[in-house]
């Protein structure tokens, strides 16, 4: 969405932390795009949570960039306040938290008219499990013995399910977009697809909740990437696993792998694929052998 430049920015905004259970990089690229909409977060020691847990997030904004950093900002916090949380129902925290952030910019007054919208996926780390919450076409993809294991569904408006959905909220699909306007079917934000006074907010057109896959964690778990439709339109699951444990060989710095995949999915000239905002978080688990 939006204008393209005549040249790409292609300066990378890289972030690196590490603990005793997780060595994990960041990184964010403009590209072609005149304005950067993505907002990611990452929590390697999550207060308020069982002990190892880790949170992640990557927020693919579209029509402006605000929602999408609202949710790096809050999106976390959120979950984590949950009532379920406490209770380690980490499914419904999740979808708590993700139809919450939503509410709550529903209720703010500078934000509610906003326009702008975003994607959300998720990982939520505990000592055994994964829990990937997902709303919108970002993605998770688990390597386990440089297999890759997709830990969310891309929702897209001509999925059978998400169509019924749009349709009885009394939307259409158009040319693949609702409303001949948007192009996924969950995200947060968005307002103006949730006008329908007679169904609660996840199932109006377009739903802030998430689906949550849950994974446990094995031996041969070996890293987990999160990142915007801006690589995966270009790269498919296996290609982004592949590349990774390929770099693992060479280097441990993840936020450069990140860039080296901007730099691989990177278009040549606009418009068209690689023209995208691109964000990407990789997840790496040290010392598999002690993982429980």
């Amino acid at each position: 969405m939006g204008d393209t430049l005549s040249r790409p920015i292609t300066d990378k905004q890289s972030e690196r932390y590490e603990n005793d259970r997780f060595r994990v990089g960041v990184s964010g690229m403009q590209g072609w795009r005149r304005g950067m909409e993505d907002a990611h977060c990452a929590v390697l020691d999550l207060e308020g949570a069982p002990p190892g847990s880790s949170f992640y997030g990557v927020f693919d904004g579209h029509c402006g960039q605000n929602i999408a950093k609202y949710c790096g900002d809050n999106l976390c916090r959120r979950v984590i306040e949950d009532p379920h949380f406490k209770e380690e129902k980490f499914v419904e925290a999740m979808i708590g938290g993700f139809l919450g952030t939503d509410e709550d910019i529903l209720n703010d007054p500078q934000l509610r008219h906003d326009g702008s919208g975003c994607t959300a996926v998720t990982a939520l780390i505990t000592a055994t499990h994964i829990y990937c919450g997902n709303a919108g076409d970002s993605r998770c993809v688990l390597s386990r013995d440089g297999k890759a294991i997709p830990l969310s569904t891309d929702h897209k408006p001509t999925n059978e399910t998400e169509l019924k959905r749009i349709q009885k909220a009394g939307s259409f699909v158009s040319s693949g977009r609702v409303n001949g306007n948007l192009a996924l079917s969950r995200a947060i934000g968005d307002f103006e697809f949730k006008q329908n006074k007679n169904l609660p907010p996840a199932e109006q057109a377009i739903s802030a909740k998430p689906d949550v896959v849950v994974h446990q964690i094995t031996p041969q778990d070996e890293f987990v990437v999160l990142a915007c439709d801006g690589v995966w339109d270009v790269m498919s699951n296996e290609d982004v696993v592949t590349f990774v444990k390929r770099r693992l060989q060479k280097t441990n710095d993840l936020a450069s792998i990140c860039e080296n995949i901007f730099d691989e999915c990177l278009a040549p000239s606009a418009p068209g694929l690689g023209c995208d905002n691109m964000t990407m978080i990789i997840v790496q688990f040290k010392n598999p052998e002690k993982k429980a």
